[in-house]
């Protein structure tokens, strides 16, 4: 049978993407004081960020535990069905954690492969969409792991936060730490390393600057090259965003472009006014679904 493809809310993939293509997703939560909610299920991005202004404390987050997952898992093995499970950076949550438990429940029964994407938001999300759309044409699970490694590690991601004082609250600032408390204006471009952490690759004097900086790398790694851009966005105050994606796409060839917003798990730790961007080469093989 088709591989079933599960992932978590932090993936950021929309809802109509994720039922037409039939990927479970997990929910982390978020709690306001007393008050959980279930990271986009009962809470969506607007609503989320509404409730971020008008809370005098930054909500915490929290992981799935592996009895989530065993039921998702559970119901496909028992149905023959083999499942490849792809989360959010181990280096962010004990989410990959969870799954790995619940796959251990099973103690052995079916085929469950369960992956640390290394990676936040859309940047894993956009791997769960091609898994996904790779098990609905019937391809191996060995052939969607081999494909879905090699897209992580072809993309490249660049994010701008209007502070980094939410990551430094919540826990997540990682190598990015020397630049917290730097001079007013400074604008960190970070990225996710290869170990799953924040890392910062340049910093620049006001926004005008980083948006040129992050051109300069664009066109470093891809040279003339047409490109796949996704962008996440923080809803609500987009004009960065806005401004950034709309001069990327005047100076380069962007063959696709997709847009999502970044969940309230991820915006917990990044906070508004925050842009994501996943970029690969359009020429590597054009495979990717269109979501």
């Amino acid at each position: 049978m088709n591989a079933a493809i599960v992932t978590d809310s932090t993936a950021d993939i929309p809802r109509d993407v994720r039922e037409r293509l039939g990927i479970d997703m997990i929910p982390l939560k978020v709690h306001f004081g007393e008050q959980s909610y279930l990271d986009n299920v009962d809470l969506q991005p607007a609503q989320f960020y509404e409730k971020l202004k008008a809370s005098s404390e930054l909500p915490k987050t929290s992981q799935p535990s592996p009895a989530d997952f065993y039921e998702v898992f559970s119901r496909h093995v028992q149905a023959g069905r083999p499942v490849i499970s792809i989360h959010l950076s181990s280096a962010f949550s004990g989410t990959y954690q969870s799954a790995l438990l619940a796959k251990s429940m099973l103690e052995g029964e079916g085929d469950v492969t369960v992956i640390d994407s290394k990676s936040a938001s859309y940047g894993f999300g956009m791997l769960a969409v091609e898994a996904a759309e790779m098990a609905r044409r019937g391809a191996s699970v060995r052939d969607i792991v081999d494909r879905i490694e090699r897209m992580r590690k072809e993309t490249k991601l660049y994010f701008l936060v209007d502070t980094l004082e939410y990551l430094h609250k919540g826990g997540r600032i990682g190598k990015a730490s020397a630049l917290f408390g730097t001079l007013l204006n400074i604008k960190p471009i970070l990225t996710i390393d290869d170990e799953g952490v924040i890392t910062p690759l340049d910093k620049a004097r006001g926004q005008k600057r980083a948006f040129a900086r992050i051109a300069e790398m664009l066109e470093a790694e891809f040279g003339a090259n047409p490109l796949q851009l996704t962008a996440v966005v923080t809803p609500g105050d987009t004009a960065m965003a806005d401004e950034l994606i709309g001069m990327l796409q005047q100076r380069f060839d962007i063959r696709r472009f997709f847009r999502s917003e970044i969940g309230p798990v991820i915006g917990t730790h990044a906070g508004p006014g925050t842009v994501g961007l996943f970029v690969r080469s359009a020429s590597l093989d054009g495979q990717e679904t269109r979501a």
